[in-house]
């Protein structure tokens, strides 16, 4: 049986069943929003495409994501989120708390903020201007498409991330990472306005 395009390719196993509560939540449904807005999660029949995650504490693992299959045209609600505590990578399982699954990259988050100390949010989106056009402007891009969910995608980004804060996915999408949700956010409109300023005018309309 062929699973949905959102579908999970981790087993989840639930710490807790509850909802997770952070001030910082507010301002992720605020940039859910915006990627919207911007075009830059869009939807599929099974939800959006993208996912958003901020860092729960500095240098920890624990991170917030939006949920698998979430909608970014609705108006976020609480359970649109799950708090990702930890990833066993090799064994593809995440460790999670809330009521709904984890975003399908989950395990991508989880490999970029144990790579990378200082970011602090990790945001996956999707925009054809951008995988067209970035690489003529000198973006670093991955040496490969690999499918979604994947260690093998895991394994491409971590190839070539380094220092990078801003990533093209061959033939996927892009990742914009910041030292907060704002500096990854504001990186991703900012790449947009590059190769196509016609969209982020109208998305400010």
């Amino acid at each position: 049986m062929n699973r949905p395009f959102h579908a999970t390719k981790f087993r989840t196993h639930f710490n807790a069943r509850t909802i997770p509560r952070h001030p910082k939540i507010d301002e992720l449904k605020k940039w859910c929003v915006d990627f919207h807005r911007f075009g830059l999660t869009p939807l599929h029949k099974h939800g959006a495409c993208g996912n958003l995650s901020f860092r729960l504490s500095v240098g920890e693992i624990p991170f917030v994501i939006t949920a698998s299959g979430a909608s970014f045209h609705e108006t976020p609600r609480d359970d649109f989120f799950v708090k990702v505590n930890h990833c066993d990578i090799e064994n593809m399982v995440v460790y999670a708390e809330g009521t709904r699954e984890p975003s399908s990259e989950s395990l991508l988050h989880f490999a970029v903020y144990r790579e990378r100390k200082d970011v602090n949010a990790v945001f996956h989106g999707h925009c054809k201007p951008l995988l067209l056009q970035g690489p003529q402007l000198g973006l670093k891009e991955t040496t490969r498409e690999e499918p979604y969910g994947t260690v093998e995608l895991v394994d491409s980004i971590l190839e070539v991330l380094n220092q990078e804060n801003f990533l093209l996915l061959k033939n996927h999408g892009f990742i914009s990472l910041g030292r907060t949700m704002e500096d990854a956010g504001e990186l991703a409109l900012l790449m947009l306005h590059k190769v196509s300023p016609t969209i982020t005018e109208m998305g400010k309309s």
